[in-house]
């Protein structure tokens, strides 16, 4: 049963809008009579078309809908549970629909919900929306539809949705009490160069004096931000955005990832964090039956780095010519040691999924162990910038100060 967008009055002049579904635009039309509105507008939902997300329109694919990661591991696990207690797909996506406060999320689902009453999987009925269901989730659904085993893999689904959102708010949190410290920083050595010293400075001028040799760098610190100040912001801003725009380039991009792959420090956050994500999509995508091959490459897809991603494709073509995975892994040299002997181990065994979701999880914890680490160092680096450059401009104020009261004395 399809479904219709409708604006209506009630009885006191205000305009109501929502979602209905119906057999007709005339049927809901009726039906907002029978509820005592009068009916402006009715019309059907936009739903695309059904293979390729929002069509092939440039704007409509940029305006498509999307899901927070919190928002998808909700429904995801709300459907789930209603699946698991026995009701059918459309019925548990009324209730998910209901549920929800969101209109967008309301008009979705029922969208979604409309299609699968059509005869559409959930998964063909989820590609309508491309930027709120990604492939991965849709793959894993599909899976779980071939597989009978939907529930289970709706919620493996939930937790993996979870853990991705925990993860990020733990790394926001962290951020915030390091951020706040900067912007201070910068405010307070803006403020002091721009503002206190110029005055200072004419107090000094005044006496004729030598002034020392930090009095004069404060000052002509002084100078440069009060005279350029702005053009350094501009600057700044400006070779920002050409880097941007310079790793747009595919061969620049590949470059700027292989660098991050070795550079000191940074190499094993980025690898870690980029294999714990492969590592625990592949994971989902096995455990719900997905063949190894299209499993990789569709965990590939989740990868951010693109010259790790080029790994993964060739090793996932060394697979789909027999080679075993711990072996194809092994050849690029970037998955660590530890993994693959763990992939070796559950190859062997048979719970190869298991070993994945342990990599996974290990991996995982030491990127958030290293981040929280650094974190930790930069909150008091930040004092120690913002005391040393406040000690510095007090200094220079202090020392012609001290020089006039030795010549008077």
């Amino acid at each position: 049963m399809p479904a219709f967008d409708y604006q209506a009055l009630d009885p006191r002049g205000r305009l109501k809008k929502g979602l209905l579904e119906g057999d007709s635009a005339r049927q809901v039309r009726q039906v907002l009579r029978d509820q005592g509105l009068a009916p402006t507008s009715v019309t059907l939902t936009r739903q695309g078309d059904g293979g390729t997300g929002a069509g092939n329109d440039f704007l409509s694919s940029f305006f498509q809908p999307a899901l927070s990661v919190s928002e998808r591991a909700l429904i995801t696990r709300q459907l789930a549970t209603l699946i698991a207690a026995g009701l059918p797909i459309e019925e548990s996506l009324l209730a998910v629909s209901r549920q929800t406060e969101m209109p967008k999320t309301q008009k979705m689902l029922a969208t979604v919900r409309a299609r699968v009453l059509e005869g559409y999987s959930l998964a063909r009925s989820l590609e309508i929306y491309p930027k709120a269901f990604p492939d991965l989730f849709r793959a894993t659904v599909a899976a779980g539809e071939s597989s009978g085993h939907l529930d289970a893999v709706l919620n493996q689904l939930a937790d993996f949705s979870e853990a991705q959102y925990e993860s990020a708010m733990r790394v926001q949190q962290a951020l915030v009490y390091p951020v706040i410290l900067f912007v201070l920083t910068l405010l307070i050595l803006a403020g002091l160069l721009g503002y206190v010293v110029p005055d200072i400075v004419t107090v000094f001028a005044d006496t004729g004096q030598a002034l020392p040799a930090l009095t004069q760098a404060v000052i002509a610190a002084s100078d440069f931000v009060a005279g350029y100040g702005w053009l350094v912001g501009l600057g700044l801003i400006g070779l920002g955005l050409l880097v941007r725009r310079l790793l747009l380039i595919e061969k620049n991009r590949l470059n700027y990832d292989r660098f991050l792959l070795k550079a000191p420090l940074v190499a094993k956050m980025s690898r870690g964090r980029n294999i714990a994500q492969f590592a625990s999509t592949l994971s989902i995508l096995t455990a719900s039956g997905v063949p190894l091959v299209d499993a990789m490459k569709i965990a590939g897809e989740v990868v951010s780095n693109t010259w790790l991603r080029t790994e993964v494709v060739r090793a996932t073509l060394r697979v789909s010519e027999g080679s075993s995975l711990q072996a194809a892994l092994q050849t690029s040299g970037y998955f660590p040691p530890m993994m693959l002997y763990m992939i070796a181990s559950g190859e062997a065994s048979g719970e190869l999924d298991g070993m994945l979701a342990r990599v996974a999880r290990y991996l995982q914890q030491d990127v958030e162990s290293l981040l929280a680490t650094l974190l930790s160092l930069i909150g008091p680096l930040m004092l120690v910038i913002m005391g040393g450059a406040v000690f510095t401009i007090v200094m220079a104020i202090l020392l012609p100060i001290i020089n006039l009261n030795q010549l008077v004395g």
